[in-house]
Formats: structure tokens, C-alpha cells, sequence
């Protein structure tokens, strides 16, 4: 195994897997919240009130969400791209661990971001809550 020559330029010592959950984290918190706005809409309003002040709320916690999540992607994005390499990431060199954790941060930020679409969907096509 030869020295990996790009290895003093990465930041290794401050990274962690923590960044790996973040967008599925950030997804949950937002599931989470639609469903406790609607649910407790729903609950006090009435199954005949329409959904529209909790349907706002939702939106803005999309918005929010998918921000967080596009943040993390470009952060993932980064660290992907730092060094230019080829696939696969299976050495056993900071390089590649670097590189192979920026690719799943990028990849879970892409699934992440499609679960918290199909979170807000059921407020856009139903108008009420019964």
C-alpha cells in the first residue's frame, strides 16, 4: 500500500459520520412536523375544515427542509469532489474514505429529499381534513 500523497490536504480530524445523517434526520424532523401541524389541525378544526393554514405550514417546513438538505448535499458534494479520482472508493486510504463519505452524503441527501416531497404531497391534493 503506497502513501496516499493527498492525504495532508484533508480534514479528517474534523469530520465525522455525524454529517451522514443529517439530511435523513432533517426528513424526519420534518415528517414529524406535517404530521403533528395536520393532525392537530385536523383535530380542533374539525373533519370539515379545509386544510389551508395547516397546508402554509407545510410549505414553509418543505422549504425549510429542503434547503437544509440541498446544504448538506453541496457539503457532501464538496468533500466528493475534493481530489479527483476514479470509482470505486474501496482502498483503505483517507482519500477514499473522504471521498466514499461525501458519495453517500450525496446520495442520501438525493433520498432524503425525495421522502420529504412525498411527506408534503397529501397536503397539496386534499382540500379538507376528512
Amino acid at each position: 500500500m503506497t502513501p496516499d500523497p493527498h492525504a495532508h490536504r484533508l480534514p479528517e480530524h474534523h469530520e465525522s459520520l455525524w454529517r451522514l445523517i443529517v439530511a435523513p434526520a432533517l426528513w424526519a424532523l420534518h415528517f414529524l412536523a406535517c404530521y403533528l401541524t395536520a393532525s392537530i389541525w385536523c383535530a380542533k378544526a374539525g373533519l370539515a375544515a379545509t386544510l389551508a393554514p395547516a397546508r402554509w405550514a407545510i410549505v414553509i417546513y418543505t422549504l425549510l427542509a429542503l434547503i437544509g438538505i440541498a446544504l448538506t448535499a453541496r457539503s457532501g458534494l464538496r468533500r466528493h469532489r475534493r481530489v479527483p479520482g476514479a470509482l470505486p472508493f474501496d482502498e483503505p486510504t483517507a482519500l477514499d474514505r473522504h471521498r466514499s463519505l461525501g458519495f453517500a452524503t450525496v446520495l442520501l441527501s438525493g433520498l432524503s429529499a425525495l421522502a420529504t416531497i412525498f411527506v408534503a404531497l397529501p397536503a397539496l391534493f386534499f382540500p379538507q381534513c376528512g
